[in-house]
Order: C-alpha cells, then sequence, then structure tokens
C-alpha cells in the first residue's frame, strides 16, 4: 500500500477523487424543482452512507491541517458536483425556468449547501419528513430569483 500511497489517508483521497470523477448521474425529470429533488435524493443517500459519514469528517479534518489534501479535496468534489448543477441549471435555462446568465458559484452554493450543511456539519441523523421536497422547492425558487 505505501508504495503506491504515502499514508491511508492519500489511499482515501485517491478514492473520493474517483468517486468524484464518476460523478452523480444528472437528472432530467422535465422540471428545475423535479432534476433538484432527484439530486437531493442521490446526494442524501451518498452522505449519510455509513462509510461517507465516517470518512468526511475526517477528511475534513485533515483538509484543515494539508494544504495539498484539502486543494486535492475541493478540486475533485467541486467538480464533481459543478458538473452535475451546470447541467441542470443550463437545462432549466432551456426550459425557461430561469434566467440565462446567472452567477453559477452562487447557484452552486445554493444547490448544495443546504443538504451538506445538515448531512455533514451538523450530522442530523435523519432529515424530516418532506425535507427533500421543501428543499427542492425553496432552492428552485431561491435560483428564480438570481
Amino acid at each position: 500500500m505505501y508504495r503506491r500511497w504515502r499514508s491511508k489517508l492519500h489511499l482515501v483521497l485517491d478514492v473520493v477523487s474517483a468517486v468524484a470523477v464518476m460523478g452523480l448521474p444528472t437528472p432530467d425529470t422535465g422540471s428545475l424543482e423535479g432534476d433538484l429533488r432527484m439530486l437531493y435524493e442521490v446526494t442524501s443517500r451518498a452522505l449519510r452512507h455509513p462509510v461517507a459519514s465516517q470518512i468526511i469528517p475526517d477528511l475534513q479534518a485533515e483538509a484543515a491541517r494539508n494544504p495539498e489534501i484539502a486543494d486535492a479535496m475541493q478540486k475533485a468534489l467541486r467538480e464533481g458536483q459543478e458538473g452535475v448543477a451546470s447541467k441542470i441549471l443550463a437545462a432549466a435555462e432551456r426550459r425557461g425556468e430561469i434566467r440565462p446568465g446567472m452567477d453559477e458559484d452562487l447557484a452552486l452554493d445554493l444547490i448544495s449547501g443546504p443538504l451538506y450543511w445538515r448531512a455533514v456539519v451538523i450530522r442530523s441523523p435523519k432529515l424530516p419528513k418532506g425535507y427533500l421536497g421543501a428543499l427542492a422547492r425553496a432552492t428552485t425558487e431561491g435560483l428564480k430569483a438570481l
């Protein structure tokens, strides 16, 4: 193991990068709210997976101490999420659901932040009933306001 990776952490980081590169599937339900709902369902399951729920906090802690790991994590995770969000936003723009030329960084923060906050930062053990649907509706309205 140590011939290929300097540490177990670097091994995990390579796995996270590989999964991020594979990316999440881009939903295509025909509506922005539907696409966001599907994205949230898939992302929620991924973030709550027993392995991910243990590894992500460890990687965050290590990233705070190690700029190389922080850069690699940010690149892998951001690129994967940006790819999916960009496709969702482009489809919504083609359908006339959002205005052209929206600030994509702000949109990505709006799309990704709330679920990540709940699942990873405060580590809520269970999402309240109807949370993902309400989040998709609220995010849709927020994106329309940008």
